[in-house]
């Protein structure tokens, strides 16, 4: 608990055996977390049976994808205020309190992995994702510079923490499921009219595995073109109200 509010840390998961153990210990030590949600995102592995073992509460979304899993996993989760983080070890439960102390002044608060200072020797943060999300963050700044005036350094860095009140505002605007997910709820606090600030904090090398969206170049630039098409769309398309998910493959549309 913090400040009389009950805090939930979602983590979401796809075939983290390796690592799901030693992030759920490390964050089951930070005083002010009241739950730990681990969302098994169709993991065909240990994950789900290992958090569980370690304290955690599981629960599993059956969409696949970075952003439904993150989605299932903050409407599952029962605190008035929400923390993201990785499944992967690479940010640390002690910026967990950094975190909480600044949504006394904002919605959301939004970790960011550029700060160079803040990058661990080994990181997967070299130097074109780190300036590539520096360059993302600036346009999508750029687009809400009126009125909004906010300041990011990063787009896709996953350690954030919002208000519940701040959920309930955006989850209808949210409808991405993989990696841009994490622009996309950038840009819904900025459509309600939430303020969103952002600070640094420690990013470390990833305790096993590969990220499933930047492990080599092809996969960044991909990742880098989904999130540009998000951020045009929050911006430029959702004026007003937010559109309606596309209809699914083969349903034909609206008749």
């Amino acid at each position: 608990m913090f400040r009389n509010r009950t805090v939930s840390l979602v983590v979401p998961a796809y075939n983290e055996e390796e690592t799901i153990g030693h992030v759920v210990d490390e964050f089951r030590g930070c005083p002010f977390l009241d739950e730990i949600v681990v969302v098994d995102n169709n993991c065909k592995d240990r994950t789900a049976a290992i958090a569980a073992e370690r304290g955690a509460r599981v629960v599993a979304e059956a969409r696949k994808g970075y952003g439904a899993a993150l989605l299932g996993g903050m409407r599952a989760a029962k605190g008035d205020i929400l923390v993201l983080t990785e499944a992967d070890g690479s940010f640390r439960a002690r910026d967990v309190e950094k975190l909480l102390v600044y949504l006394d002044d904002a919605g959301m608060v939004m970790g960011t992995r550029t700060t160079r200072q803040m990058v661990q020797q080994g990181a997967n943060m070299r130097s074109f994702l780190r300036w590539g999300n520096v360059f993302m963050a600036k346009f999508l700044q750029l687009c809400w510079l009126r009125p909004s005036e906010p300041r990011f350094t990063d787009v896709g860095c996953t350690f954030r923490a919002l208000t519940r009140e701040t959920f309930r505002k955006i989850e209808p605007r949210l409808r991405e499921t993989g990696p841009a997910f994490s622009p996309e709820m950038m840009c819904a606090a900025l459509q309600e009219r939430c303020r969103v600030i952002e600070v640094p904090v420690t990013y470390a090398p990833r305790l096993g595995g590969e990220s499933k969206h930047s492990d080599t170049f092809s996969r960044q630039a991909r990742t880098a073109m989904k999130m540009f098409r998000t951020i045009c769309r929050k911006r430029f398309l959702e004026r007003g109200a937010p559109l309606p998910p596309p209809a699914p493959a083969g349903s034909g549309g609206p008749i």
